[in-house]
């Protein structure tokens, strides 16, 4: 796969909710899309309903109120007994959810409610930090990091964050800091990809002059 295919699967991969779909909720989905706690609580109360209920992309309730901003509707589900960690039809959590969406916020509600930053989400076997890192969301990358994430994990296209905040990334400020924040972490500098490119021969064959001088000092080879 070349490198613009697999970044417009990328791009492609996360689905929120429409607005059609949104206006065409019913029940949980519905109170947690408008964060209405009081009947998320009336309905959760009823025998027989289940708080991870699906819709017709396999996202809960609690997937709509963390790509809505809902955080009173995140925290009512998972006390109900929503699971955190829950996956969507393309494999996203709420951690990734919040990750792409560079909702900090959100990103730290989602952990203290349990999701983990752990999580190999996406059809691409990936993580919320490779999300992160790939846009150049510094800040969520360094929530991650400190929540546990995976430094050094291989997507199934090849790439850890280190590359995909090279290779995904235009060189500039955020995607700069991003691949600063991953060396002082302790990211592996030298795993390669595929074609056994290491992330400072993908930083100079890309131009980006400033990942080199950060690769090079951290003794990158």
């Amino acid at each position: 796969m070349n490198l613009l295919a697999a970044l417009a699967l990328v791009l492609a991969a996360q689905t929120p909710p429409s607005p059609a779909e949104v206006a065409g909720y019913t029940g949980l989905h519905r109170a947690a899309a408008r964060a209405d706690v009081a009947e998320l609580q009336k309905l959760l109360g009823r025998r027989g309903v289940k708080p991870d209920v699906r819709d017709g992309f396999r996202r809960t309730p609690l997937h709509i109120a963390a790509y809505l901003r809902q955080h009173d509707a995140m925290r009512a589900l998972v006390a109900a007994g929503a699971d955190p960690n829950a996956l969507e039809s393309e494999r996203y959590d709420i951690v990734t959810i919040a990750a792409v969406a560079n909702d900090l916020p959100t990103l730290a509600l989602a952990l203290e409610l349990g999701a983990s930053a752990q999580n190999i989400t996406s059809r691409y076997d990936g993580t919320a930090l490779i999300a992160a890192a790939h846009l150049g969301h510094h800040n969520a990358v360094r929530m991650l990091i400190r929540a546990g994430a995976p430094l050094d994990h291989v997507n199934n296209l090849g790439w850890t964050a280190v590359i995909e905040a090279i290779v995904l990334g235009d060189g500039g400020a955020a995607h700069t800091e991003t691949l600063q924040v991953l060396i002082e972490a302790g990211a592996n500098l030298n795993l390669p990809d595929r074609e056994k490119r290491t992330p400072l021969d993908l930083a100079i064959s890309r131009g980006h002059k400033n990942m080199v001088q950060l690769l090079r000092a951290a003794g990158a080879k």
